[in-house]
């Protein structure tokens, strides 16, 4: 994509106005975290189905992920990225205004689908406003990166601020003001863009989001009704085909959501892999932490957010400052490696945490490891999958990278809870055996964070795309 010949000052807007878009549609998974048990107080849900107020999002957030990519060539990405705020300020509003869980889940959904269009359009303008110079295409990722796990993690403090000094809804309602500065800065600072023609894959779009929602449902009910039950093993049944009719229909259709010969460019398949159980392992770790603080150590609100924001910090510096320096001298595969690898032991240290812990022993150490770790395989996992496509297939692979991170985040999260919930994360009340299942979290979010390292070790080439080499600079990589 050629570079848009711009004012400094106003590609700096435009960029700002990009990194705000990654961070508040991350921020949405996370900020409802402090705010569940008011959610689930006041409209009714069940200790099992509370998670739903996160995979609703989450599903159709990842499910809908390739259609926004597609939509983004097709239409055009100024277009798609204000169509995404629109229809995310219509899903926050009716959450907040939710009085039922099933309005309050189809209200979820609606955000997730506005996410959908947001991330990939804005990572596609990213690439078209800085992709020609090396350089600064590096350090306009490394903003970028930063405010993913920046966003998730704050989200949790806000969620905080918010539930206890307001009242959950506005955890929904926040979002309205950024969505309307970002309608009104788009069509100012964006370029415009007119797409190529082409059709839409509405068919493919349904069976990967129903696929996923489904295999999402199945291992979630899985604790409750039994892992061997007619009803789970027949959820997840439907799911797979689902999902293999998916792959079908993208290899025979003339043009696909996902054109499955992308995943013969160098490296672009083990990125993807890589930022998939990157978000199977540090999703969950997040989800749990929260309860820990709140329902073993007792934190209100406003301290369980405030208690992670250490990690927020250390996340940003390691994204901004670190991350492209060790880069440019490490190479992409090393830095994945050892980011995954930090990761899994950040988790095997939680995995300690006691019923009478205290936070300056059970979480803070482990929580700045863990966010180490994420700030070292985030950047060049990222920018990997991005720069291993042609141009003209920016908002495929945008869509691609950011589907691998949320269905692992959805995936991860659903797999690991019914792993706490067996081990009597679902006890309120009895601090042992919560303790118990959420230390079953953090062994499980290890696990995955380990099988990670592993495979990047085996999938990630130490010549990447562009012809690098692990020891040439990360811009080199980027371009």
């Amino acid at each position: 994509m050629g570079s848009v010949h711009r004012p400094a000052r106003r590609r700096g807007l435009a960029l700002g106005l990009i990194a705000m878009a990654q961070f508040m549609v991350i921020m949405d998974t996370s900020i409802i975290g402090v705010a569940l048990p008011r959610i689930q107080a006041d409209l009714g849900f069940t200790q099992e189905n509370l998670s739903w107020v996160f995979n609703a999002y989450v599903v159709a957030f990842g499910g809908l992920l390739l259609l926004g990519g597609r939509l983004s060539d097709l239409l055009g990405a100024r277009r798609v990225f204000a169509a995404g705020w629109a229809t995310l300020l219509v899903g926050s509003l009716a959450a907040g205004l939710a009085g039922s869980p099933g309005v309050e889940l189809a209200a979820r959904a609606v955000q997730g689908a506005g996410s959908a269009l947001i991330a990939p359009s804005a990572l596609t303008l990213l690439f078209t406003l800085f992709g020609s110079d090396p350089k600064e295409l590096t350090k306009a990722l490394a903003l970028y990166g930063a405010a993913a796990p920046a966003g998730g993690t704050a989200g949790v403090f806000l969620g905080g601020v918010l539930t206890q000094y307001a009242s959950w809804p506005w955890v929904f309602f926040v979002n309205a003001p950024v969505a309307l500065l970002a309608l009104l800065g788009s069509r100012a600072l964006m370029p415009a863009g007119g797409g190529r023609g082409g059709s839409v894959d509405v068919v493919g779009a349904a069976a990967v989001t129903a696929g996923l929602a489904l295999a999402v449902y199945g291992i979630v009910r899985a604790p409750e009704v039994g892992w061997l039950s007619g009803s789970t093993l027949g959820v997840l049944a439907a799911a797979l085909v689902l999902l293999v009719a998916f792959v079908v229909i993208q290899a025979n259709r003339r043009e696909p959501l996902m054109r499955l010969s992308i995943f013969r460019r160098p490296n672009l398949a083990g990125a993807n892999l890589a930022q998939l159980l990157l978000g199977a392992a540090w999703i969950p770790m997040w989800f749990f932490l929260n309860l820990y603080l709140q329902q073993v150590l007792g934190y209100s609100e406003l301290p369980a957010g405030a208690a992670l924001l250490p990690m927020t910090g250390l996340i940003m510096l390691g994204m901004i400052v670190f991350a492209p320096k060790a880069m440019a001298r490490f190479g992409v595969r090393t830095m994945i490696v050892t980011g995954l690898a930090l990761l899994a032991a950040a988790m095997g240290w939680l995995s300690f945490v006691r019923p009478d812990g205290t936070f300056w022993v059970d979480v803070l150490p482990a929580s700045l490891l863990a966010a180490l770790g994420m700030s070292l395989a985030f950047i060049p996992s990222l920018g990997t999958a991005i720069s291993a496509a042609p141009p003209e297939d920016g908002g495929l692979a945008s869509g691609i990278v950011n589907v691998s991170y949320q269905v692992g985040s959805a995936l991860g999260l659903a797999v690991v809870t019914a792993i706490a919930t067996a081990n009597g994360a679902g006890r309120i009340g009895d601090l042992t055996a919560l303790t118990d299942g959420f230390s079953a979290a953090f062994v499980a979010a290890a696990v995955v964070a380990l099988l990670g390292a592993v495979l990047a070790v085996v999938t990630i080439r130490s010549r990447r795309a562009g012809a690098a080499t692990d020891a040439e600079p990360a811009e080199k990589v980027a371009a």
